[in-house]
């Protein structure tokens, strides 16, 4: 994946609004600091995104979502032995490295929109709820490829996310990886069984 630098100034602040959603919600998203973390001039946010705060926050969301989609192909590319458990272990192995790495600062700018947006403004519960489509359509695929009937694979990929989401809450309020292991070692025999053998 290229750099923040590389992008152009319009994806630098998608990509720098998404990176503050992930550290302190919609409300430190705003106009001006979306413009300062992407180094770009504030009225160059006006031209790119007229719908202002709104729509960077949409936009945002929706690059999350095609980011975390993405992930999953390279995670299944990753296993020698493609399993559900397998890519359910590398998707929580994401997070473990980065909050070990870096502390717990940092979540899903998705889940962030949700419990900042749920009730307030529709486009950004439209824009999530697509967001939250495509990452669990893209698991879905992977496990469908890896044997799983596919009118449970959708089923099991809610499994897989939701329980993620839940386990970064809970790391990030204790401090602490446990969760994300636990859930890992626990969900990954479920998620094994569920894959049909031949003969």
């Amino acid at each position: 994946m290229t750099g923040p630098q590389a992008r152009g100034p319009r994806e630098r602040m998608v990509f720098s609004a998404a990176q503050l959603l992930r550290r302190g919600g919609v409300a430190a998203a705003g106009m001006r600091e979306v413009a300062a973390h992407a180094e770009a001039p504030r009225g160059s946010l006006q031209h790119y995104f007229p719908g202002g705060k709104e729509q960077v926050v949409n936009e945002a969301v929706g690059w999350a979502g095609r980011y975390a989609a993405r992930r999953v192909a390279r995670f299944v590319g990753g296993l020698s032995e493609p399993t559900p458990s397998g890519l359910f272990a590398a998707m929580v192995r994401q997070w473990t490295d980065e909050y070990e790495a870096a502390g717990f600062a940092g979540g899903c700018p998705v889940a962030a929109a949700t419990v900042d947006c749920a009730e307030g403004t529709e486009s950004t519960r439209e824009a999530v709820t697509a967001a939250f489509a495509e990452w669990t359509g893209a698991v879905a695929d992977a496990l469908a490829g890896m044997g799983v009937p596919r009118e449970r694979a959708g089923s099991l990929a809610t499994l897989m996310i939701s329980t993620l989401e839940g386990a970064i809450l809970m790391a990030r309020a204790q401090q602490d990886v446990r969760p994300l292991a636990t859930v890992s070692a626990e969900l990954g025999p479920l998620l094994d069984a569920a894959v049909e053998r031949d003969g």
